[in-house]
């Protein structure tokens, strides 16, 4: 009886060794939980750039970078020219260098018709590029560059008068197929206002009833009048 008794005592002891030694080894195989660490990301702030307002009126002086005709412009039409001066905000400081790209559009072509009717090319310009490749839109007008539509002060900051209704084309008119600066107002017939443009422009009067195209070419001169402010960084080198 003694016997049987340590039998079943061996017994239990054996049974709770091996149950503890099977807790143990499933306690060493179960995989750990691993926890994943959160990033906190931190924004950074750019510094803004400080604008700098070109005034409405202000005139651009460009030279024409394309040739166009009322022979073959279409309306849609576009064209480049190049700034030659820089370009001033009101306080002074240049925003628009020297060799920026302004970009103009045709808005209307009138072929020369026979009876003396000269060609006419109505342009806007529409945007500005840098030399930096910076792209800014625009709203410009044609406009001269005499004593009687835009004057210069000592910064070479051009400004012109009050447009007053005159939309400023260019007709036909050059002893070579030049081109001079016309008003239309109202849209009555072009009056000769500013100087002559494109080598070997000749006056108006007796040409004027020969029906001539404007040709407007590579390397002529104007002005392109501001009839909207805009804003923009001060112009800085870049840095090579």
């Amino acid at each position: 009886m003694k016997k049987m008794f340590n039998f079943k005592s061996l017994t239990a002891i054996l049974a709770m060794l091996l149950a503890f030694g099977a807790a143990d080894v499933l306690a060493q195989k179960k995989k750990p939980v691993i926890r994943k660490k959160t990033t906190v990301r931190k924004t950074v702030v750019k510094p803004t750039a400080r604008l700098y307002t070109v005034s409405t009126g202000t005139v651009f002086r460009v030279r024409m970078n394309n040739s166009i005709s009322s022979k073959t412009a279409r309306v849609g039409d576009t064209f480049t020219t190049t700034v030659t001066e820089p370009v001033y905000s009101s306080t002074g400081v240049v925003v628009i260098p020297t060799g920026s790209t302004v970009t103009g559009r045709v808005d209307s072509v009138i072929p020369a018709k026979k009876g003396g009717n000269p060609g006419q090319i109505s342009v806007r310009f529409t945007s500005v590029r840098l030399p930096t490749g910076r792209l800014r839109a625009i709203n410009g007008a044609l406009t001269d560059l005499d004593s009687k539509s835009a004057k210069s002060d000592s910064e070479s900051v051009a400004s012109g008068d009050k447009m007053k209704n005159r939309k400023i084309i260019f007709i036909g008119g050059g002893g070579a197929g030049g081109a001079v600066l016309g008003a239309a107002i109202g849209g009555g017939k072009g009056a000769l206002i500013g100087g002559l443009l494109g080598a070997g422009a000749g006056y108006l009067g007796e040409k004027f009833t020969k029906g001539e195209d404007a040709q407007v070419k590579s390397g002529t001169e104007f002005g392109i009048y501001l009839n909207q402010a805009v804003s923009m960084p001060k112009w800085s080198e870049p840095v090579n």
